[in-house]
């Protein structure tokens, strides 16, 4: 073999080593390391404040018919997973037939405390808050059922002036004596005191 030839052959070895080095180095520092993955951040908190509040709404159902004693249990449920202070009172009046006989109608009137962001400067009683995702939906919490789109659209405008909501999808397609899938969807953002999350 030449002089020259194996000078060749020597600068095409290096030339192949320094490659697969190069590609070595390259596919390592691709290939996403146990350590560098990201870690969950945890949610941000933000001051907030309570605010006291009596509404009302009026039921009507036509699908779903309510004891008064079922309605206060059922709307303070829902009242309770939007973020409400646990000292809430409902009171449903104006059942047909009696507190314990299920009815068309009745007026139901909400006295409860449910956290707004604190303006700023934040005033003392400001407590933590975190903004957490709630559903409503059939099952979701386990306590809604089918069948309950015209309480949901109904209590709609309690919500909406009750809580601060943020990120809001409200959808409810109700047709009277009729059970449809998917009737009532509601996913929105809610303020929740931080110790609770």
């Amino acid at each position: 073999m030449s002089r020259q030839t194996s000078n060749s052959v020597y600068r095409a070895c290096i030339a192949a080593t320094a490659l697969t080095l190069g590609a070595s180095t390259v596919a390592g520092t691709t290939e996403a390391s146990p350590a560098a993955a990201p870690a969950a951040t945890a949610p941000s908190t933000t001051l907030a404040q309570w605010h006291d509040q009596k509404l009302k709404f009026d039921y009507t159902g036509f699908t779903a018919l309510y004891t008064c004693d079922g309605l206060e249990g059922k709307v303070r449920q829902i009242l309770l997973n939007f973020g409400a202070r646990n000292d809430l009172k409902v009171r449903a009046t104006g059942c047909d037939y009696g507190s314990n006989r299920p009815s068309k109608f009745a007026w139901v009137t909400a006295e409860f405390s449910a956290l707004t962001p604190a303006p700023d400067p934040a005033p003392t009683d400001a407590v933590k808050a975190n903004w957490v995702k709630v559903q409503l939906s059939p099952n979701r919490p386990t306590f809604m059922g089918d069948g309950e789109c015209e309480l949901v659209e109904q209590i709609h405008d309690l919500l909406q002036k009750g809580f601060a909501l943020r990120n809001t999808d409200y959808r409810t397609r109700c047709v009277p004596h009729q059970v449809s899938l998917g009737d009532y969807s509601v996913s929105t953002e809610v303020l929740k005191p931080a110790a609770a999350n």
